[in-house]
């Protein structure tokens, strides 16, 4: 079903808007607020766009969905390392993302990261908004409007280097997304890579000491 203009608009907003109040409110309940807005955002995409019900996830998926997490995880370990280098308070930056983990048990922070805000995300971000985009724009200019948005949310978030993880990630995976990429195995590759960066092999060593 091809989505009007004002339907995007309104749902871009409505991410804006949630993502603001993510990052802004209470530190302590960051995990609460986050896991809302994926419930509010996937199932704006779920409920509009009948067809993502059907999305499958099958062996060919899950196996397309592990190595482009891989091969993300390898992009984000060399650029934690130019990051600390190049960006004023980089390390501060990635130390500040990491210590997010530690507010709530891990194994809560895993099942919320696998079975709500990875799928939401990529339900809403790729096959909610970027497949409106390209519609309406064509591929290319929808793929770019797509990340502008996905990094231009976490603007609210006043850190430099999620601001530019999430705009490299989203990238990644809206480009796959544009190449025909299955949208079950970008929900494997979100779920996948979350987990693996943020939970069990974080690219910092001070993040896993401090544990």
């Amino acid at each position: 079903m091809k989505k009007s203009t004002v339907l995007l608009g309104f749902g871009a907003l409505l991410a804006a808007v949630f993502f603001f109040f993510t990052f802004r409110g209470p530190r302590k309940r960051f995990w609460q607020r986050m896991t809302g807005t994926g419930l509010s955002l996937g199932t704006l995409a779920l409920v509009t766009q009948p067809e993502l019900r059907k999305t499958r996830i099958g062996p060919k998926e899950i196996i397309l969905g592990l190595l482009s997490a891989a091969g993300l995880y390898g992009i984000f370990a060399l650029g934690d390392k130019i990051s600390r280098v190049v960006v004023p308070n980089g390390g501060e930056q990635i130390e500040s993302i990491y210590s997010l983990k530690r507010i709530r048990p891990r194994r809560e922070l895993m099942l919320r990261l696998g079975l709500i805000i990875g799928p939401a995300e990529e339900f809403f971000w790729r096959g909610f908004l970027q497949n409106g985009l390209m519609e309406q724009y064509g591929t290319l200019w929808g793929t770019i409007l797509g990340v502008a948005a996905y990094g231009g949310v976490h603007l609210a978030s006043g850190n430099f280097t999620l601001i530019g993880a999430a705009t490299i990630a989203g990238a990644f995976w809206g480009g796959l997304y544009a190449l025909g990429f299955p949208l079950g195995a970008l929900v494997v590759s979100h779920i996948a890579w979350d987990n693996i960066i943020f939970l069990i092999a974080p690219t910092t060593k001070l993040a896993e000491e401090q544990q």
